[in-house]
Parts: C-alpha cells; structure tokens; sequence
C-alpha cells in the first residue's frame, strides 16, 4: 500500500500542486494509521531496521504537509520509542565496555528526542496558537488551555521532552525545563487517567523519583501508579514491571523484590495480546539484560 501511493506522490509531482497535496495526505494517513504492523511484531531487531525507512518517510511527507496532523503524531510517538528502544537502551548496555559509544549514543537520542517533542508541540500549535511560548512562560495555565481531545499529544510531549531530559544530566538548560514536563504530564492524568491502558501511570512510576512538586518518600506514589497501570493492562504488559524494578526496586536496594517484578515481566506470554508482542519482547529482553547485571546494581 504504501508503495503504490508513494508512486502516486511521485507522479503527481509532475502534474498539479492540488492533485500532488491529495497523494501526500492519502499516503500520510496510511503511514499514520500503520502502526499496529510493527506493534504486533515479534522480531524486535527487524523492526529496528525498518522504522527508521518509515520515519524519514513521514518527515519527507510532513515537509509537503506541514500540518497533517497523524502524520505529526505518527512522527512524535515513532521518534520517541525508536530513541529509547534503539538508541537509549543500547547506550546503558555499552556502557561498561565502550564509555565513547555509549556518550555517543546518548547525545544521539537526545537529537531524536528532541525531534520528537517538536512534531508534538508543532502538532499542539495548530489548535492552540504558540502553545510552546505560553509553556515556556507559564507551563501550568498554558496546559490550561488543552482538553481531552489533546491528551496523547500532552503523553508524548512530555514523555519527549522527559526523556531528552534523562540522557542530558549535565546540562542544566535542559534540567530547568523539568517543570514543563510535569505541568504536561499532570494535565494528561487530569484529563484522562487511564489513557491507553495505562500509559500515563507507566510514566509516572519512573518520574516520580524525580519529581520537584512533592516531597517525602517518591516509592509510594510510584507505586500506586504501577498498581494502576498493571490493573489496566490486566498484568499482561511487561513494562509496568521493568519500570517498577528499576526506579524503585534498585534506589531502596530491594533485591528480592527486584528480582520479583523481572521475573514477573518474564513469565508473560507475548502473544497473549498480539498489539503488545513487540512492547513485551522488547521489555522482556531488558529484563534478561537487568538481571543479568544485578551484583552491580545491589550492594553486596
């Protein structure tokens, strides 16, 4: 499918500028739409090579289209996931053995992530006119403005932003924009709670160790958000448990439940909900991956 509108683009290129935009929007919806091929996936690895084809191709159809608007989300969740599935977790697994790679790594999902948030500000502009100059004043009365309809671009901007943030620790221009995050985020769970099965309180198990808001012991409110987000997702995703394990489980040095919650995301069946096999294939392999390494994690 995809094939055969992009030649459609293409010949329309040569022919009027309003038949050319038709071709553009035709194959921007498909491109948008498309994502539960991969998502159902079960060879994280093919996937990794064949997202970044599709991508570019979104940002070649985005610079004839500049407000398509699935097409900016397509761009905003698609960048996000790439840089922390392809970019990010390899960074961490290098680390030990190549300190340059990993720095490398790191800068490079930066760019991505960063790229990321901007489709998903470009996307929220387009109903609320500088969206990013009123955050950047005041983030909490400019979250004000957004309604439910805005709640998966609120998700992926802050979930961009927050984890262009996490690889940039030494940069404290980056730092000071933490707030916003958390301003986007919040206006998220006001507005809709359980937000794809979860997605909203998945995010939060991991923020809340770094949280400027609140005060006193982060782990119980994590905690609650892992319980919720395991109830919405009937304790099928694999992710509530890797992020539960390694925010919490390794800042208290609890290795008995560490080992629990990994074991735990390893005993679900992938193909159990096939538009989450990818998801759970990837968080599986990290599971492997963070109990592999657990004596460096755990004080002896």
């Amino acid at each position: 499918m995809y094939l055969v509108v992009l030649l459609l683009v293409l010949a329309a290129a040569a022919s009027g500028c309003s038949i050319k935009k038709i071709a553009v929007n035709k194959l921007g919806d498909s491109l948008a739409s498309g994502g539960t091929t991969f998502a159902s996936d079960d060879d994280p690895d093919l996937v990794g090579e064949a997202v970044p084809f599709s991508l570019k191709l979104m940002e070649s159809l985005l610079a004839e289209s500049p407000r398509h608007r699935g097409l900016l989300m397509a761009a905003s969740s698609g960048f996000t996931q790439y840089a922390f599935v392809y970019v990010q977790q390899p960074a961490e697994e290098i680390e030990d053995q190549d300190l340059a790679k990993a720095d490398y790594l790191r800068l490079r999902a930066r760019h991505l992530y960063l790229r990321a948030r901007n489709y998903a500000l470009r996307d929220l502009e387009i109903t609320h006119r500088d969206f990013e100059r009123d955050l950047r004043q005041d983030a909490k009365s400019a979250v004000r403005k957004t309604g439910p309809k805005d709640v998966p671009l609120l998700y992926w901007t802050a979930a961009s932003w927050g984890a262009a943030i996490s690889v940039s620790k030494t940069d404290p221009e980056m730092i000071a924009d933490q707030p916003i995050v958390e301003a986007l985020i919040d206006r998220a769970l006001e507005l809709d709670p359980d937000y794809d099965s979860g997605a909203i309180h998945g995010f939060l198990i991991s923020y809340e160790a770094v949280r400027r808001t609140a005060s006193g012991d982060f782990a119980p409110r994590s905690r609650k958000h892992f319980e919720r987000a395991v109830e919405l997702t009937s304790g099928q995703s694999a992710a509530p448990y890797v992020s539960m394990a390694t925010s919490v489980s390794v800042s208290k040095q609890d290795r008995a439940e560490f080992e629990l919650l990994l074991n735990k995301a390893l005993a679900i069946n992938p193909d159990a909900r096939p538009e989450w096999r990818l998801m759970n294939t990837v968080m599986q392999r990290r599971a492997r991956w963070l109990l592999s390494r657990e004596d460096d994690l755990f004080v002896k």
